[in-house]
């Protein structure tokens, strides 16, 4: 996962196995972050948002923390929820390190990257808390390591990421992109995103063998009629209508106006709230059509 920082990309390197499967504990803690070093994180999150608005700099936090253990991140209701929400978050996202620091090295850095003006943790103040703790991980840039046990580590090659991987780390880059547009008061190019997103996944699906034939198109309308067809009465063919509907309104000049430009006689600019309803919408949709692209792969109809 990486964060455009000018014109380079700052990118946390590290085995793509550790997004599954951390390392096994050994002189140090590979498996779990310790609660007291969690704690620490998250005081420093605090201190951060001492220089800007309180609840935005918590809310962008908790998006890393939700990618990282796979939820949707939805905005708490006052500065007192998003804290706590966010502790929760954070433990949650403790059961696997390399994931946990990610998400918040990330956060900073795009922190970073927004305004120049203000003080963000770097890499050394990381080590420093993960050292404190016996936490068995550290960042020698652009690395994500892990610390020597008893004998030197032997060097292997790192296995080369799967395509699910890659698509992995693809769907939540966007949908951070998105969380990180709503927070920027900028509701249509949030909605843009998600839905390039919603229409990426749907090709996904193209070239599935059904007991009904092969899942047919190239564009996304062609290949949710095709799988609909091939579906019918199912809930993923329920699904299907819903996801449709919301990409037909969203599309429609005279609806959302996201993708073919607004009509400015009928149309309706889409506000900070609405769009966050269709980001989680649409955030839903895509959990779900993940897991039935899943089933569909591997089971069969």
């Amino acid at each position: 996962m990486g964060v455009e920082k000018g014109d380079a990309v700052v990118v946390l390197k590290f085995n793509g196995a550790w997004r599954f499967t951390p390392p096994e504990n050994g002189r140090f803690l590979n498996k779990s972050i310790p609660a007291g070093a969690v704690d620490e994180f998250l005081t420093m999150i605090l201190k951060i948002a001492t220089q800007g608005s309180r609840q935005g700099v918590l809310e962008h936090f908790k998006s890393h923390f939700c990618a990282a253990i796979g939820t949707t991140h939805v905005r708490s209701s006052n500065e007192s929820w998003a804290e706590s929400d966010l502790s929760s978050f954070m433990h949650n996202a403790a059961d696997n390190p390399p994931l946990f620091i990610e998400a918040f090295f990330d956060a900073c850095e795009s922190l970073r990257n927004r305004t120049s003006e203000w003080f963000l943790p770097d890499h050394s103040m990381i080590n420093e808390i993960l050292g404190k703790h016996n936490v068995g991980y550290e960042i020698k840039l652009p690395d994500l390591l892990i610390r020597e046990q008893v004998a030197p580590v032997v060097s292997v090659s790192e296995r080369s990421a799967t395509l699910a991987e890659q698509a992995i780390e693809m769907f939540q880059k966007s949908l951070e992109r998105s969380e990180e547009l709503l927070l920027q008061n900028r509701p249509r190019e949030a909605v843009q995103e998600i839905l390039w997103l919603l229409e990426t996944a749907s090709t996904a699906f193209r070239g599935i063998e059904t007991e009904a034939g092969t899942i047919q198109g190239k564009y996304f309308n062609q290949i949710v009629r095709d799988l609909r067809a091939k579906n019918a009465g199912t809930t993923l063919d329920r699904v299907l209508e819903w996801v449709a509907n919301a990409h037909g309104f969203l599309s429609s000049p005279s609806g959302g106006g996201v993708r073919h430009g607004l009509d400015l006689n009928s149309g309706v600019e889409l506000s900070l709230n609405e769009a966050r309803l269709f980001t989680n919408l649409i955030r839903s949709y895509l959990s779900f059509l993940l897991v039935e692209h899943e089933r569909l792969s591997n089971r069969g109809i």
